[in-house]
């Protein structure tokens, strides 16, 4: 369960609040063509660099962000999560995010990022509506956002290309 917010860990995954520290790990995640396949595509050093910055920002703003994740018996880092506010969809939303190193996918690990997340946002920092949303032919993150207790929404266009939108509220 929830320890803070800049740490926390589930049964299988300790979560810590993403820094600078961070950017080899997070620059592999981002250098694999598989996981981003959906995430936009490989990110060059500096867009990593940039997205380390705008958490740090977002954090100081906002009091959550985005974490790092790894195996809680290993250490090896397993991806990362998070919470971000943004405008998307045409209004100013609370985003679940997640992002698995392809190695650990099909294992219910981005399920229990993303149920861990949830529980965060809702029992310690008190926010009452998530989204989350991916391409429509992104059928393993949508299977994590229904597991996650999500449920389809709506269609938007996101960075100009179609995405879909599910929401969950508290209670």
């Amino acid at each position: 369960m929830v320890e803070s917010v800049e740490s926390f860990e589930t049964q299988r995954l300790r979560a810590e609040r993403m820094r600078a520290a961070h950017f080899d790990d997070v620059q592999r995640l981002h250098s694999d063509a598989r996981v981003m396949a959906t995430l936009g595509g490989v990110k060059e050093e500096s867009a990593t660099r940039s997205l380390i910055r705008a958490n740090d920002e977002h954090w100081e703003q906002c009091g959550y962000g985005l974490w790092v994740f790894r195996d809680a018996a290993t250490g090896s880092f397993a991806g990362r999560g998070g919470l971000r506010h943004l405008e998307v969809g045409g209004g100013a939303e609370t985003e679940v995010a997640y992002a698995l190193v392809a190695d650990l996918w099909n294992r219910g690990l981005a399920t229990e990022m993303a149920v861990a997340i949830v529980r965060l946002a809702f029992d310690e920092l008190g926010i009452d509506d998530l989204v989350c949303f991916t391409l429509p032919t992104n059928h393993a993150s949508r299977r994590v956002m229904e597991k996650a207790g999500f449920r389809y929404e709506r269609d938007i266009v996101h960075a100009g290309l179609p995405h879909v939108l599910h929401r969950l509220r508290r209670g």
